[in-house]
């Protein structure tokens, strides 16, 4: 919510905030055309995408043209949005699909990939859709009785495999993985050395935003348990696990 909050005041509060009580989910939405038209579409392009979501918009961007054309208002004006809509993040949906049966899906356009990332950017990608991860899950090889493993995961659209491709490069670890069920793409860094020496110097230099940074400071900490062999002790496993529960879904400030 804070990270929001924050986004929406830097649009001049254009838009809704508005929250999913039963997944807990937090929605910023803007469907003013007015808005779209002044505030979305030149920051975007004045400030380009650089994942498949680049391509979104320009689709979406193409759609905004034809409602500002009023061609929205003839048959012929909607079957461009649709044909739009069939290329667009999901395409379309199942009744959509069926109701539309002369659609042609629009081409979606190209997206190279940099070759070098900001690591601004990387932060700020890592705000919305990175985790950080503690398990703590019995052993019968450790003396203690439990292990503890440590995961920093990125997820996109499987159509953005390159751009992990480039992540890992810059990176210099993470391993790629994915699930086809859910056309996702994972990249996964779980070698403590790696997160010691890469990953969590990475984001102390260039910071995450909003409650995923008090979960990183959280993973910080229990890498540090780890790292000093703490988490062979009764004692060190009461801590992480205290930490654990504060992290991610068990983090109740939207406010």
């Amino acid at each position: 919510m804070p990270v929001l909050l924050q986004i929406k005041s830097f649009f001049g509060g254009i838009g809704n905030i508005s929250i999913d009580k039963k997944s807990q989910g937090v929605t910023y939405q803007i469907q003013s055309i007015k808005d779209i038209n002044s505030v979305i579409i030149p920051h975007f392009t004045k400030y380009p995408l650089i994942t498949q979501k680049l391509a979104d918009f320009l689709l979406f961007k193409s759609a905004v043209e034809i409602v500002n054309q009023k061609e929205h208002l003839t048959p012929q004006g909607i079957q461009k949005i649709i044909n739009i809509k069939a290329s667009l993040n999901k395409g379309l949906s199942g009744v959509l699909k069926s109701a539309a049966l002369n659609t042609t899906p629009m081409a979606r356009p190209s997206v190279e990939v940099p070759e070098i990332l900001n690591p601004n950017w990387l932060a700020g990608f890592t705000t919305g859709e990175g985790c950080f991860y503690v398990s703590v899950t019995e052993s019968k090889t450790n003396k203690i009785g439990f292990k503890v493993n440590l995961w920093f995961k990125l997820s996109q659209h499987s159509r953005d495999r390159l751009l992990f491709d480039s992540i890992i490069k810059y990176l210099r670890c993470g391993i790629m993985s994915d699930d086809g069920r859910r056309s996702a793409v994972y990249l996964t860094v779980t070698k403590l050395t790696d997160l010691l020496e890469k990953i969590i110097p990475l984001f102390d230099k260039y910071p995450i935003e909003g409650t995923k940074r008090l979960d990183f400071i959280e993973f910080k900490n229990v890498a540090k348990i780890v790292n000093d062999k703490s988490h062979l002790t009764s004692e060190g496993i009461k801590k992480i696990y205290e930490i654990k529960t504060r992290m991610n879904t068990g983090r109740n400030n939207y406010f």
